[in-house]
């Protein structure tokens, strides 16, 4: 498992069209599952220790967001043989398993996760009404023990936005398992 960081993204980023499918092969395409004031994206997977620890919290803040018409997407760069766990069929056990309501995508060609540049999973994207990036860091500050968190960023920004206060550009990167490229 290596550890890498996501890298900065320049604050007002237009967002990359993408279409993807999710492990049923519906295809979806960004701009059709944007919410009415913006869309989170993160690029996750099933197999990495982080990714595992932070999911109840996506499943949570998705629901938040929605209430802010905010949608989320989760996307998985990570569809290669070597990683088996990471597979569609696996996918759908997971979606099952933890009753993710919002899209759960496959990125099995990796073209989406190099237009937004992910690095790890988590990487996680906020996008204002306008697909401009306005958020792009951590969940929170304490990814392993949730009970000793004491600033939840992503949620913060996501107020923010939705009230249309600035969004503190001071980001502290997401972290977990590097996207396991093809070669």
């Amino acid at each position: 498992m290596a550890l890498l960081e996501s890298i900065k993204i320049p604050l007002g980023t237009l967002m990359p069209d993408f279409e993807l499918k999710d492990p049923l092969g519906k295809s979806y395409q960004g701009k059709e599952i944007y919410g009415e004031r913006g869309l989170l994206v993160i690029f996750t997977c099933n197999h990495c220790p982080y990714a595992i620890a932070v999911w109840p919290r996506v499943i949570r803040l998705a629901k938040y967001a929605a209430g802010m018409k905010v949608n989320t997407v989760t996307i998985n760069p990570n569809i290669n043989s070597e990683y088996p766990d990471d597979a569609p069929d696996k996918m759908i056990v997971k979606i099952k398993e933890l009753s993710i309501e919002f899209p759960y995508l496959v990125d099995e060609t990796q073209k989406t996760a190099n237009a937004f540049k992910a690095q790890c999973t988590p990487d996680i994207y906020l996008f204002n009404k306008g697909r401009r990036l306005v958020y792009h860091g951590r969940i929170d500050d304490n990814w392993q023990d949730e009970s000793k968190v004491t600033r939840e960023e992503l949620k913060e920004a996501m107020n923010n936005m939705a009230a249309g206060r600035p969004i503190d550009p001071k980001q502290m990167p997401s972290m977990g398992c590097s996207i396991k490229w093809r070669e």
